[in-house]
């Protein structure tokens, strides 16, 4: 059951993550969706998406999914994160990334993310990534 819907979340973030990039899809129980339009500065030579900025679009979605089941916690951080690059992302497609919280812990949330280029049914990246969470206390 989540406690925060996409907008809420959007607004947190507003707050708190101003940087961040991506717009938020969907939420769901255990669940996250994004996408990024990509530009010229999320492209490497060839024409392709970099991989920070896909690490980074993965990485902000298990973030959503997150705040999607516990709230707004602005001190939930990355421990760990793990890409695996599967295919060239299209330079000329938005980046969708949809992300599923595997475990969620007192203190720790792992998860995956799976990333595909607008349109393709197989994806160009799979993320496995943990955070933790503060401590109640």
């Amino acid at each position: 059951m989540t406690v925060m819907t996409a907008a809420a979340i959007e607004d947190f973030l507003d707050e708190v993550f101003p940087q961040r990039q991506g717009t938020i899809e969907g939420v769901g129980d255990m669940r996250a969706t994004m996408s990024l339009a990509i530009e010229d500065e999320h492209l490497r030579p060839g024409s392709c998406v970099s991989g920070p900025t896909m690490m980074g679009l993965a990485d902000v979605c298990l973030y959503v999914a997150i705040l999607a089941q516990v709230g707004p916690e602005p001190m939930a951080v990355t421990t760990d994160l793990n890409c695996h690059f599967l295919r060239r992302a299209r330079g000329d497609r938005d980046l969708i990334a949809n992300a599923r919280i595997i475990k969620l812990g007192r203190r720790l949330a792992v998860g995956e993310v799976q990333l595909f280029s607008d349109g393709d049914e197989a994806p160009v990246a799979h993320i496995t990534a943990t955070y933790v969470l503060p401590d109640g206390d």
